[in-house]
C-alpha cells in the first residue's frame, strides 16, 4: 500500500499557495488525453488523495467514464522534502463523490482559494485511490 511522507502531503496541499497546482491527468473513453491543474490536491486518509472538482467538464466526465488518473507535481523549492527531481508521480483510480458527507469533509478541507473560486460550492469531491507513488526515474517513493 502507497504511502506519503509529511513532506509529500505538504507540498501536495501548499501547491496552489506555493505557485505550483499539482496536474491531474486523465483518459476519455475515445482516447483523448486530458490535463488539468488542479490547486486543492491533498492527502486523503493516509493512502488516498483527494481533491475538489468545480470545472464539471474534462476530467470529471472523464473520471466518471472510469478513467485511470496521474497527478503531477514538481517544485524545484521543495527539493529537501521531495524525492530526487523535486517531484513525485502518483497514479491511481479515482472516483467523483458528488454530495453526502464525504464530499462535504472534502470540501472542509479544501484550500479556501480553491472555495472561492466556486460560487455556490456546486463543486464534487474526488477521491483518488493510489496505487504508486514514483519519483521522476520511475521509482518507487512511498514511506516505508
Amino acid at each position: 500500500m502507497p504511502k506519503f511522507t509529511d513532506g509529500m502531503a505538504d507540498a501536495l496541499y501548499n501547491s496552489l499557495a506555493d505557485g505550483t497546482p499539482c496536474l491531474v491527468g486523465t483518459v476519455s473513453p475515445d482516447g483523448t488525453p486530458n490535463i488539468s491543474p488542479k490547486g486543492s490536491v491533498m492527502v486523503w486518509q493516509g493512502d488516498k488523495l483527494a481533491y475538489w472538482e468545480r470545472s464539471h467538464r474534462g476530467a470529471r466526465n472523464n473520471v466518471e467514464a472510469g478513467s485511470k488518473v496521474v497527478v503531477f507535481y514538481r517544485n524545484p523549492d521543495r527539493a529537501l522534502d521531495l524525492p530526487q527531481g523535486a517531484a513525485l508521480r502518483i497514479y491511481g483510480t479515482a472516483r467523483v463523490v458528488a454530495e453526502g458527507p464525504e464530499r462535504d469533509d472534502v470540501m472542509s478541507k479544501v484550500v479556501q482559494k480553491e472555495l472561492d473560486n466556486d460560487p455556490g460550492l456546486k463543486g464534487a469531491a474526488v477521491i483518488i485511490d493510489v496505487e504508486r507513488i514514483e519519483n521522476l526515474r520511475g521509482e518507487d517513493v512511498s514511506a516505508d
